[in-house]
């Protein structure tokens, strides 16, 4: 298939030292940026990798910019390939919003395109392709910093995460479709425990107020967590062969700002012998709780803070693979202290993520108590063997202006998914069947069997997605709208 056609499918149904990040700034935005997409080479275990880039004119990758200012940027594309970029976190009009044909037109080679709007309050986001080429790290952060951040005497240091193939996105999807010829009985298999939990329950739904921990874990094979074995694990484009460390002061504070820019594997940060504090998700703060391992799944973000010891020491911050015994990270360290090897693999098997955290997160200013006008229910759902995933219903969910609306998601498939939704933010109220006042984010983990209840507020026109964050799912059907009254 053309690769044209094929986005356009798809948006319908440091030595490589990371300069993004970890260096400063103006405090002004200039009246206009150029943003370009272009093309760069990475090592990537001792081979040559070509992936894209998204940087300013000095090429510095990623965005750093002022709450409460414009977005004023231009878009360049230097590449030969017709792409576009979304600008997840961000609540920008409808028409600049990033998904390909929702409404606006790939941005085509050598074309530019500028995009104005209010940047709106600070957070830690990330900008990336709505297509396949997300999949060729066509990402970067997109931090919006307060006043109050600047004024803070932290370092904060941002760690974007991704997991890589040499293979090309479409050779990777082809591999998943054709996966289930290969693995006839394992896949009849998952199809039979749907169909007993299906009768047992007597109808689709979670089994309500019940944890997904004690769900029969034992049933799923390791395909049910890692659709892709890859081929590295980066975080900020290196993988823990050759890490990045960054320079930090004895005593200091440390913010990080970690972003999941991975497009088919979730993660547990291990922030080692230093316990922090997580401050923030997707953006937005929450009250703080303590940090030592915390899931992050594709999408999400997680702002921690850490209190560093008094003496030299170093730190790794770590990514550990869902379910496996990859890792990859960076290193904090003092200027005089031994650095040591930490190998790509770990000795033990990381943690399954759950929903355990998610249910212990507050917003640190909640959404004003209001009786829903819009009430959804969606069931996430899949064939495994077909490598076909969806939503139903597959209809857009129809909403009006200034509306509280409730929507209770239901996985009945053995996959988990990150759901995210453009140009809104909501609140998480409810998981298997508990009912709670949650975190405010725009991007929430359904694990097998789980159902998850959120609300948000319509004060955003347009025909907005909510999808899966796992690239190749969302790619496959699992994708359907919220559309305001008059939107096309």
């Amino acid at each position: 298939m053309y690769r044209r056609q094929f986005l356009k499918t798809l948006a319908v149904s440091a030595a490589v030292v990371s300069p993004i990040l970890n260096s400063t700034r103006g405090l002004a935005n200039p009246a206009l940026t150029d943003l370009v997409i272009g093309k760069r080479t990475l090592d990537v275990n001792g081979k040559a990798a070509s992936v894209f880039g998204l940087a300013d004119r000095g090429g510095k990758p990623g965005l750093v910019l002022d709450a409460g200012t414009d977005f004023n940027i231009r878009l360049l594309n230097e590449t030969s390939e017709d792409t576009l970029i979304h600008w997840h976190g961000l609540t920008p009009p409808w028409n600049m919003d990033g998904v390909p044909d929702n409404p606006a037109a790939l941005l085509t080679g050598g074309e530019t395109r500028d995009y104005t709007f209010p940047v709106g309050p600070g957070g830690t986001h990330w900008m990336h392709a709505h297509t396949l080429q997300e999949q060729s790290l066509l990402a970067a952060p997109l931090i919006v910093r307060t006043v109050e951040d600047r004024a803070r005497d932290e370092q904060e240091v941002v760690i974007l995460l991704h997991d890589f193939s040499f293979k090309s996105p479409e050779e990777l999807l082809e591999g998943l479709k054709g996966r289930g010829s290969r693995h006839g009985g394992m896949q009849s298999g998952h199809q039979g425990m749907m169909q007993t939990m299906t009768n047992m329950q007597g109808h689709r739904m979670p089994m309500t107020g019940m944890s997904t921990m004690s769900m029969p874990m034992a049933g799923m094979s390791a395909m049910d967590l890692n659709d892709i074995e890859y081929d590295a694990y980066l975080a900020n484009d290196r993988t823990l062969d050759d890490p990045e460390v960054v320079s930090i002061e004895k005593g200091g504070r440390v913010r990080l700002r970690i972003i999941n820019g991975a497009t088919a594997t979730a993660f547990t940060i291990d922030t080692g012998r230093i316990v922090g504090s997580l401050i923030a998700v997707d953006g937005i703060d929450i009250e703080p709780i303590p940090a030592g391992r915390l899931p992050i799944s594709m999408g999400q973000r997680l702002d921690i803070r850490l209190e560093l010891p008094a003496g030299p020491g170093s730190y790794p911050i770590l990514a550990l693979r869902e379910g496996a015994k990859e890792q990859t990270g960076i290193i904090l360290a003092t200027k005089d202290a031994a650095v040591g090897k930490i190998g790509s693999t770990a000795s033990a098997t990381s943690p399954v993520l759950d929903l355990g955290l998610e249910q212990q997160l507050r917003a640190a200013t909640p959404l004003t108590a209001r009786s829903p006008d819009h009430q959804y229910v969606i069931t996430l759902a899949g064939d495994m063997a077909a490598y076909t995933w969806g939503i139903d219903p597959p209809a857009p969910l129809d909403v009006s202006k200034d509306k509280r609306v409730r929507l209770t998601m239901r996985n009945m498939s053995m996959m988990a998914h990150p759901m995210h939704l453009h140009g809104h933010h909501f609140q998480v109220v409810g998981v298997n069947g508990r009912q709670f006042r949650g975190a405010v984010r725009d991007t929430v983990l359904l694990t097998p069997m789980a159902e998850v209840v959120v609300e948000f507020d319509t004060v955003n026109p347009g025909r907005w997605p909510l999808h899966c964050h796992h690239l190749y799912h969302m790619a496959t059907g699992m994708m359907t709208y919220i559309a305001y009254d008059g939107a096309i």
